[in-house]
């Protein structure tokens, strides 16, 4: 199916309806800087727009006029900077450990993203006023050299204000390709705001989608846990919009592994590991055939391991003060112990949780139940180092021992982890997952020998065909250069 001939218009329609679409969550610290970069892109986007307006010279167009082009971008500019200095007003606030109330960045986030929907709107509405009829694509565009600032910082050329400013036929197939070659550069910001400039700018352009999916790829591929949320945020938005499109398995993968790369250790907190799991589950129930399926098993039994580790050290907090300090907690170690056996019953460290279940039966004195332990772990984890102390019980008891699945015989042990490896994850706060860190159309390490998804895009004028995407969870078509995106 190609959706080139999807509905773009009803699309930007329900973008600009229903404004922060894409709910981003964090700590205050993370929400405020996440505000700070959108509310820095719309200031540069309105500003240029504004800036081609003026250089037009239109009869009418006032700057101080609201209800002109020119004034309306002005207008929604010094807006910005009021609210981007509220912004900053709050996080200077938190650097110095002063009172402020977690209302006001609830606030003020309601606030920056209903603006969104009014710059967005804006520059929609004024995209005719900036157009020109002859196509400047392809000829080399004039640098605007910068202002110094006191004459003597800064300078140099802005490269991009005609390009992002100015409306012309094909401009955006070349913001498309620059933006790309931007993001290959590491130059997020920049990227992103020329694929904005294509969302905001071009609602019937057929590099729309993929325009607002590279948005989310940036953020991915930057990295870090602003971006990262921001990155789940833009997928999560995509796929509304989105839902069937052959790249939707992949967009929600992506969603998982934003949150599995902010999974701490287990003794930490476990939003993240949580928020990953559901993920996961939701793509293995959306896309039952997708050819990711293997990836996603695998993916979702490490979080769970994850979060098995979590439930085990309460349990194992509670086994100890009843079991070694004799300061009760026994109850709370069972309900930890069972719920974990029950809810993860691939848990890698299983045989660990029904051992000390096991055992806090025996203190009980319930030697049935005990026993229907020991002797789960004789028959199904016959390689682990807890067997004869389990047979041993089982003696003691009186119970049978049973023989061990021949199928389990061939399953080793996990690995432990050296002292180093300990303490290098205990210090960095590291726990071991397998994500991918390229996204869904662009690679983390730009190789120019390489064929990505977004060349095919480009190559497509906009979008991609089922035939075209990978079985394979990669971005990467062939290693033959043939389009020259660079």
């Amino acid at each position: 199916m190609n959706f080139r001939n999807i509905s773009l218009g009803l699309f930007i329609i329900l973008a600009l309806v229903v404004p922060g679409l894409a709910q981003v969550n964090g700590t205050p610290s993370q929400r405020l800087e996440i505000m700070r970069q959108k509310l820095e892109t719309m200031k540069r986007s309105l500003g240029t727009s504004a800036s081609v307006l003026k250089k037009e010279k239109r009869d009418g167009d006032d700057k101080d006029n609201p209800e002109t082009p020119l004034g309306r971008l002005v207008s929604l500019e010094k807006e910005s900077s009021g609210l981007l200095n509220e912004v900053n007003s709050l996080r200077g606030k938190l650097g110095r450990s002063e009172k402020y109330e977690l209302s006001d960045i609830d606030s003020l986030e309601e606030r920056v993203a209903k603006f969104q929907s009014r710059v967005d709107k804006a520059l929609l509405e004024t995209a005719e006023f900036r157009s020109k009829e002859v196509s400047q694509v392809g000829k080399a565009r004039k640098k605007k050299k910068k202002k110094k600032f006191l004459g003597i910082f800064g300078g140099g050329t802005d490269e991009y204000e005609e390009l992002i400013g100015s409306v012309t036929p094909g401009r955006d197939r070349e913001l498309f390709i620059v933006a790309t070659r931007e993001i290959r550069k590491k130059n997020f910001d920049v990227g992103r705001l020329l694929f904005q400039t294509i969302i905001s700018t071009y609602p019937d352009s057929a590099y729309l989608p993929m325009s607002k999916l590279a948005v989310a790829d940036s953020f991915y591929l930057e990295g870090g846990t602003s971006a990262l949320i921001q990155a789940a945020a833009n997928y999560q938005d995509w796929l509304t919009f989105f839902p069937t499109h052959p790249l939707a398995d992949r967009v929600l993968l992506k969603i998982a592994e934003s949150e599995m790369r902010q999974i701490g250790l287990p003794d930490r907190d476990i939003t993240r590991a949580k928020k990953a799991e559901q993920r996961l589950k939701a793509l293995l129930q959306k896309y039952p055939n997708t050819p990711l399926l293997p990836m996603v098993k695998d993916r979702l039994a490490e979080v769970q391991d994850n979060l098995a580790y979590h439930d085990l050290g309460v349990g194992n907090f509670y086994y100890k003060q009843s079991v070694k300090y004799k300061k009760g907690g026994l109850k709370g170690a069972q309900s930890r112990y069972r719920d974990l056996i029950e809810k993860y019953p691939d848990f890698s460290g299983k045989d660990e949780a029904l051992y000390k279940l096991a055992v806090t039966y025996l203190i009980e004195e319930e030697t049935d139940q005990a026993a229907r332990y020991f002797q789960e772990i004789v028959r199904d984890f016959p390689n682990s180092d807890r067997v004869e102390k389990a047979k041993e019980q089982l003696a003691l008891i009186g119970a049978s021992i049973p023989k061990p699945n021949p199928k389990k015989m061939k399953v080793i042990p996990q690995e432990k982890k050296s002292f180093l490896t300990n303490f290098r994850n205990e210090f960095f706060g590291i726990y071991p997952l397998t994500i991918d860190k390229n996204g869904v159309l662009m690679t983390k390490k730009f190789d120019k020998t390489k064929f990505e998804l977004i060349d095919q895009v480009i190559e497509n004028e906009g979008d991609l065909r089922d035939s075209q995407i990978p079985k394979a969870l990669t971005t990467i078509i062939s290693n033959k250069k043939r389009a020259a995106t660079k």
